[in-house]
């Protein structure tokens, strides 16, 4: 290459580094994207799906910043659904299936495209380090490339090794070349590396397949997008399946449990909690006989089925047991066999909440090289980075997201703050605040600082501000009376309401326990004009008022600590009254706030209480 200085390298072109290199270009960075294959730039190395519980949230709060994950979700996808409809809003999730080859296509057409982004295949084996501050890279083909920042999102390739049975093998997913020197460039720079294990299914053909006895899985009509750019409604054009193991699947592998991997030893890594094995869930939860199983397809131009929930590691010879005892897999072909894969990953400990490194300037971090899984959960990290590298760049202050400004704040402060010892999976649970982080209010959380940063254009700026002012119109019909006439009487007959003696405002119905928008809407005609996701919006915020409200007094007390910073050289073990193991932990965590401190596992509440008092001497004596 002419150039070989660029301001900024993405090392890695899985759903971090794309965002990663996307960022950084588009706030006009001239930046080296490399990859150990061009043919697993955004390759869905596993699910052929974007989103899902709490995941759909982070997809559409990177949109919502300006990224490409959620664009390029909706252009890809062939079925879409809204989990947890039975629940509460908190917890809707968007799950869309994606296009495995498509969704690969299109972004890697993105990136190719991209003013200031340059895409290269190549294995880098060294990080390039002068006076305290990185200043490049060195290639295994030989080359060197200089810059001012790097941004290291290697996914599951660095030392990978494949398991099946006793097989095993150096290899990343899907049989592409890992990265066996890059980790022992990362250990001379001071960063502890940890071994993690994931794993995947079996790809089975869909013609061997007996769909007519399964339980078909439809997608859902007119539900949101990931991408508030998105201006077609997504269409379903695929089907998925539920189906079951029998008892004769636990029988098969409980009589061949001692040639797993993970139970026989030749497992290292530690895996998922959240996402066991068949194996894993056998002996976990014996009293159970079934389990459930999904049928996904991985693209509309390939006949492989992706068989969710039955991820193993078992020989070849087992698997070909396993899969046949699932209801409707009586006679199914296996077409690529499943595995588990170790990899290399680091302490997040060592980072700082703008995902950089603490021990040297300019090497942020992001995806499962911080020990996280997900495509949802790389991709966001990658975002961030991307952000905060062309922050650096640009000296300016780094953006650093709050629990209670999005899911993204949530995963970046656990993994920051409390670290993680096995793959970090986001959930709804883990967010304090997850009624006001909905999905359909991601725009509204953060377009404006996506704006700040660089990365929200005038079109999707112009969208957000047309949102505004439909919910601000919607808000005002609300105010409007109904009169008692035969319509309202019938609807709150129909709905087991009682009738009033006057008229009533329509904001005061909609609060009724049986009554939403939507059927205000259907019986008068009343918001036509006004799209369902505003509808869907206003009808939760009337609903849940009152939580609401509490959520928002309990943000109002959290942002008093996290606007209360704590000195940067401040030495913890000179400080009297703090317990040795405050001191430890503070010592090597180096929170920011009061806030980020108290979430510290090992920190008290009367070490905190110490620090509040440190900082008030501390002001009286400036």
């Amino acid at each position: 290459m002419e150039n070989k200085k660029f301001d900024a390298i993405v090392i890695g072109a899985g759903h971090a580094g794309c965002e990663a290199g996307l960022a950084l270009a588009r706030t006009g960075n001239n930046t080296l994207l490399l990859t150990l294959n061009l043919d697993a730039v955004a390759f869905l190395a596993c699910n052929p799906s974007i989103g899902g519980t709490a995941k759909g949230h982070l997809v559409c709060e990177i949109d919502a910043l300006g990224g490409e994950m959620g664009v390029n979700t909706d252009k890809t996808l062939i079925q879409i659904r809204m989990l947890n409809r039975s629940k509460g809003p908190a917890v809707y999730s968007l799950r869309a299936q994606a296009d495995k080859l498509e969704y690969h296509n299109r972004m890697k057409r993105v990136i190719e495209d991209q003013e200031n982004l340059t895409l290269k295949q190549a294995e880098v084996e060294e990080i390039l380090v002068e006076n305290g501050k990185v200043c490049g890279v060195k290639t295994a083909q030989g080359e060197t490339f200089l810059c001012n920042v790097i941004v290291i999102a290697t996914g599951v390739y660095l030392k990978s090794k494949i398991i099946i049975g006793k097989y095993t093998r150096e290899s990343g997913p899907n049989g592409f070349a890992p990265a066996n020197k890059l980790t022992e460039s990362l250990i001379k720079l001071g960063f502890n590396i940890f071994r993690f294990k994931t794993g995947t299914p079996a790809r089975v053909s869909g013609k061997s397949i007996n769909f007519n006895i399964l339980e078909k899985q439809e997608g859902d009509n007119n539900i949101q997008s990931f991408s508030f750019l998105s201006k077609e409604t997504p269409k379903n054009i695929a089907v998925c399946y539920l189906t079951h193991t029998t008892p004769k699947t636990k029988k098969i592998i409980l009589k061949n449990i001692d040639k797993a991997p993970l139970y026989c030893g030749l497992i290292k890594g530690i895996g998922p909690r959240y996402c066991p094995s068949i194996e894993d869930k056998i002996m976990r939860f014996a009293d159970k006989e079934t389990h459930q199983v999904f049928l996904e397809p991985e693209s509309m131009s390939t006949d492989e089925i992706y068989v969710q929930g039955i991820s193993t590691s078992m020989p070849v010879e087992i698997q070909n047991q396993i899969y046949p005892s699932i209801k409707g897999l009586e006679n199914v072909k296996i077409m690529r066999n499943a595995y588990a894969i170790e990899y290399d990953c680091i302490d997040s400990l060592q980072l700082k909440p703008t995902l950089e490194y603490k021990n040297i300037l300019g090497i942020f971090t992001a995806g499962q090289i911080n020990g996280t899984s997900g495509y949802e959960e790389a991709a966001a990290q990658g975002l961030i980075a991307g952000i905060n590298a062309n922050l650096f760049l640009k000296q300016k202050e780094q953006l650093v997201l709050s629990r209670n400004s999005s899911y993204i704040g949530v995963l970046i402060d656990d993994l920051v703050t409390k670290g993680t010892n096995e793959p970090y999976r986001m959930m709804t649970s883990r967010a304090e605040y997850r009624l006001w982080l909905r999905q359909d209010n991601a725009d509204i959380r953060l377009t404006e600082i996506g704006k700040e940063v660089g990365l929200v254009d005038s079109e999707r700026y112009k969208i957000f501000k047309e949102k505004l002012i439909n919910l601000e119109n919607c808000k005002k019909i609300l105010k409007n009376n109904l009169k008692i006439d035969e319509k309202l009487i019938n609807l709150l007959k129909n709905k087991n309401e009682s009738i009033p003696r006057q008229p009533i405002k329509i904001i005061d119905l909609i609060k009724r326990s049986n009554i939403n928008i939507f059927d205000i809407n259907n019986e008068f005609n009343i918001f036509n004009n006004f799209a369902p996701n505003i509808l869907e919006a206003i009808n939760t915020e009337i609903k849940y008022e009152g939580y609401l409200k509490q959520q928002k007094e309990d943000i109002e007390k959290m942002m008093k600590q996290e606007q209360a910073k704590l000195p940067e050289d401040i030495d913890y073990a000179e400080l009297k009254g703090l317990r040795l193991e405050a001191r430890q932990k503070l010592n090597k965590i180096r929170p920011l706030t009061i806030a980020q401190a108290s979430r510290i596992s090992g920190v008290s509440p009367a070490d905190i209480s110490i620090l509040i008092i440190y900082l008030k001497i501390n002001k009286l004596n400036k």
